[in-house]
């Protein structure tokens, strides 16, 4: 096992999940968003051919035994034009998609939206790219969201909130409190959603005030798990690679279209910022982070979960998945993903973003550079 990689891996940390033998059924619905950002003010360092932050936005459909169904996150409202801050992205050029929205995906696979066939919306953190729509659902559909988030993101002691008052009026708004049965799976407080050990919801600070992750068991035999990380990250590169799981000898299939089938692994350490194997390719920017150091830890924590073999790790934007779909999406469920062996398919698909930075490399120009965000 060893052997494969650049370095000799760490052992993994123990994340002590609770057992269970209770499963939920999760699919990843793909919202039809699509964005465009320019990547340095998020992201550093700069990689030579990657100059935006290009992906979708993910909405999951957790449904338990018991007939509840609760979606992680509604990606982004098709009438986005609508939202207070367009002005402000009209200004600086973001491109941003969308076709649909979530509870009309919902509808057109003959899910009862308006009868309240939605028991709950959990958004991971309160940017516009995950509250999507919800005055679309009922009022006996509830919202859940972190700690600390009513203070932080609501009137009357947020009065220049972004959100919509449609958002949350005449609708129970739950805050989850990660104290009242203390907990952790990994680093992270934990909740037990339903309680029965079948989902539960992270504490995962730092992006934001209230950010959350939910963390969903797929199947009992064996016990496997999707992780939906919001934008706990927002690029495979912040989390990957890791003294867990360094990057492979060999990338193969290879994710450059020029070199294919296979793809030497030393590329990409030689155009790694630290010439080392075991440490992520980007760092998120002070100016993206409500508290870089806390999301720096998060991030680190996501690299726990990331190495364990039963786990799939999905983040809210991952583009590497998309445009074709390399996974199950909606209305298909990713509760086989482990025999099906997606993990090990998507992990390390991310590195195509960095094709432009090896051939620069190869050149003698420069793979990448720092800028004024750092």
């Amino acid at each position: 096992m060893a052997n494969e990689y650049l370095a000799v891996p760490r052992e993994a940390p123990d994340l002590q999940i609770p057992q269970s033998e209770v499963a939920v059924k999760v699919s990843c619905i793909d919202s039809t968003t699509r964005v465009k950002l320019p990547m340095g003010p998020f992201l550093q360092p700069g990689y030579t051919g990657k100059e935006f932050l290009t992906g979708p936005a993910f909405s999951f459909l957790i449904e338990h035994p018991s007939g509840k169904m609760i979606l992680f996150d509604l990606a982004v409202r098709h009438d986005w034009q609508r939202l207070p801050s367009y002005p402000q992205w009209r200004k600086l050029g973001w491109g941003i998609y969308v076709e649909k929205d979530v509870s009309t995906i919902l509808s057109d696979h003959g899910v009862a939206v308006d009868d309240g066939a939605i028991d709950a919306i959990i958004w991971s953190h309160h940017h516009w790219d995950h509250t999507g729509d919800p005055s679309l659902f009922p009022s006996s559909t509830e919202l859940v969201v972190g700690p600390g988030f009513k203070v932080a993101h609501m009137p009357p002691s947020n009065p220049g909130s972004t959100l919509m008052p449609t958002d949350y009026e005449g609708r129970e708004v739950r805050e989850i409190d990660f104290t009242a049965k203390l907990f952790k799976i990994g680093r992270f407080n934990a909740f037990d959603y339903f309680g029965d050990g079948s989902f539960y919801l992270l504490d995962t600070p730092g992006h934001t005030i209230g950010h959350i992750c939910g963390f969903a068991r797929t199947t009992t035999s064996p016990q496997t798990f999707v992780f939906m990380g919001g934008d706990a990250s927002h690029h495979g590169g912040e989390f990957r690679p890791t003294e867990y799981l360094p990057i492979p000898k060999e990338l193969n299939p290879s994710p450059f279209k020029r070199r294919a089938p296979m793809c030497p692994g030393h590329l990409l350490e030689e155009i790694h910022p630290h010439n080392i194997s075991t440490k992520p390719f980007y760092y998120v920017t002070e100016s993206f982070a409500h508290d870089k150091k806390v999301a720096d830890w998060t991030i680190d924590g996501l690299g726990e979960f990331d190495c364990n073999d039963k786990v799939l790790l999905l983040t809210a934007h991952d583009d590497s998945i998309v445009d074709p779909a390399q996974i199950d999406f909606y209305p298909n469920a990713l509760n086989n993903w482990y025999e099906k062996g997606t993990a090990k398919k998507v992990k390390w698909m991310f590195l195509e973003d960095f094709e432009g930075a090896v051939d620069a490399k190869e050149k003698g120009e420069a793979a990448f550079v720092w800028a004024k965000w750092q």
